[in-house]
Parts: C-alpha cells; sequence; structure tokens
C-alpha cells in the first residue's frame, strides 16, 4: 500500500491536521518497511490469539503437551507396538514424539495461517495494516506451545536414558524452517481462501495426507532411494529427519535431504509472500 500524508482542508481554510491517503500497491510485491513499521501489530497478534486460544480452559497451556503426548501414545500402540513399524533403533515413543513435536507446530500453523484472512474479517474491512502481519502472527503463535511439550521430551531421553546431542543448537534454525515452509503455503491458501470458500473444506484434508508422506510414524529409510528425493519435496520431510537427528545425536544429519527441504520452504515463501502482495488489495472488497 502507498501512503501520501497531506494537509487537510476544512470549511476552505488550511489545517495542520494530517490527511492519510491510502492508495493500493502495483505488481507482485509485498512492502517490507511497511511490514517493518508495523511490527508492533504483529507482536499484539501473537499475544491475542495466545489467549483467546486458552481462555476458559481447566489446564490452560497444558493443552499444548497433551496433544503430542496423546498421540505419540497412540502411534505407538498401533503403528509401533501392532504394526512393528521400524524405529531406526530408538524406542519408538521418542522416535514419534520428537518428529510430532515439530509435526504439530507445522500443520496448526498451516492450518491457522490459512484460516487467518477470514477470521480476522471484521477487522480487515474496517482498519488498514499490511494484512501478512495476519499470517505471520497465526504461524508464531505456535511456537510457544513447541517450547512448552519440547521440555517432555527431554524427560523422555532422561528415562529411558539417551543422552543430548550437541547438534541440538541447531532445532531454532529448524524451527524457524518450519516457519518459512508452513508461512509460505499459509499465504497461498489464505490468498485463495478469500475468494474460494472451497480451500477452507480441502485443508485440513490436505494436512491430514500430508502426515503419511512425512517421516513421523515411520523413518525416511524405508522408501526407496529412487523415490527418496520426491519424498524430500514435502518441506517438512527433510527439516523433522534433521530435527530428530540433531536432538537425539543417533545417526548424522542428511544434508541432502535437509538442502531440498530449505530449497523448496525458500520457494514456497517467496511464491506465495509475491501471490499475497499481489491479491492483497482485494480482500477487503471480496472478503
Amino acid at each position: 500500500m502507498n501512503i501520501d500524508l497531506l494537509h487537510s482542508e476544512v470549511w476552505g481554510q488550511k489545517e495542520n491536521l494530517p490527511l492519510l491517503i491510502i492508495r493500493p500497491s502495483k505488481g507482485w510485491c509485498v512492502n517490507l518497511r511497511e511490514i517493518w513499521y508495523y511490527r508492533e501489530l504483529l507482536y499484539f497478534f501473537v499475544w491475542r490469539d495466545i489467549k483467546v486460544r486458552y481462555k476458559q480452559t481447566l489446564i490452560g497451556a497444558g493443552w499444548a503437551i497433551l496433544q503430542p503426548l496423546l498421540t505419540m501414545i497412540i502411534f505407538t500402540i498401533f503403528f509401533g507396538k501392532i504394526a512393528k513399524l521400524p524405529s531406526e533403533g530408538i524406542p519408538y515413543p521418542i522416535f514419534s514424539y520428537s518428529g510430532l513435536l515439530l509435526w504439530t507446530y507445522f500443520s496448526s500453523a498451516v492450518l491457522n495461517s490459512s484460516n487467518s484472512l477470514i477470521g480476522n474479517a471484521n477487522l480487515i474491512t474496517k482498519v488498514y495494516f499490511p494484512r501478512i502481519i495476519v499470517v505471520f502472527s497465526s504461524a508464531v503463535e505456535g511456537m510457544i506451545d513447541y517450547f512448552i511439550a519440547i521440555s517432555i521430551l527431554f524427560l523422555m531421553m532422561m528415562f529411558y536414558k539417551i543422552s543430548l546431542n550437541l547438534y541440538v543448537i541447531i532445532t531454532p534454525f529448524l524451527l524457524f524452517l518450519a516457519f518459512l515452509s508452513a508461512t509460505g503455503i499459509g499465504l497461498w491458501l489464505s490468498a485463495l481462501n478469500v475468494k474460494y470458500r472451497d480451500v477452507r473444506y480441502a485443508i485440513p484434508f490436505f494436512v491430514q495426507l500430508l502426515l503419511f508422506t512425512t517421516p513421523v510414524i515411520y523413518p525416511s529409510n524405508i522408501i526407496s532411494e529412487k523415490f527418496r528425493w520426491l519424498f524430500y519435496l514435502n518441506p517438512i520431510s527433510g527439516i523433522i529427519d534433521a530435527h530428530r537427528a540433531c536432538i537425539l545425536g543417533y545417526k548424522p544429519i542428511d544434508l541432502s535431504s535437509l538442502g531440498i527441504s530449505i530449497l523448496v520452504s525458500i520457494f514456497l515463501f517467496i511464491t506465495g509472500a509475491l501471490y499475497f502482495g499481489r491479491t492483497e488489495r482485494l480482500f477487503a472488497d471480496i472478503i
């Protein structure tokens, strides 16, 4: 958006009151300077979403732990005990939980960011601010849950006598990559969701399908090497593999799979931001 600052005229006389004229941006662009100017608004959106999520709940932030923990128990029973899926030589509860940590953040970030514009329709039609901030805030808020839930993983590692790996310092970078890929997908889907409301019904189904193409319940090495590059086109696959390896330290990080995930995540984010910037000026009219 382009904003011009002029002087207003009241009753034919010039006043020193500022008059803001907001014009829609043209072309495929995102105004980074404007996003920085509204950076405090991002903080308030994140804080608002966190308070609304846990308002009038009995255990509050405890849900951040229960969701991956209960899912891990179910996966351990059905996939670890009954289906006997391999877990690369480490206890299946830790194997699945270490993958679920990042997957839970990624999936919630995709779902929340994709529906963020529709959920803030009243605000978007009345007040001007960079709409991309709404998508960013929806993807950022889940990081709080991630940091709460990872404490359970450390306790599980103590129980199974697995020492913490030095490469655990890389986990913030991997979390940032998950944010990048989730936000890239969210930018595409949120912009499409404004125009085509069918998208909001397809998103949960899309996320469920994506789970089974992600190495959460099974290791990536069971995929044939011939098709493994296709498997890693799922941006979160290489990131989850690296996340599990750097925390548990049972194998070296696969740099080739992580590199593919980084490239795909950057591609999704850049193209999503460009498409979002192109369609942003229409949101208030059609939402």
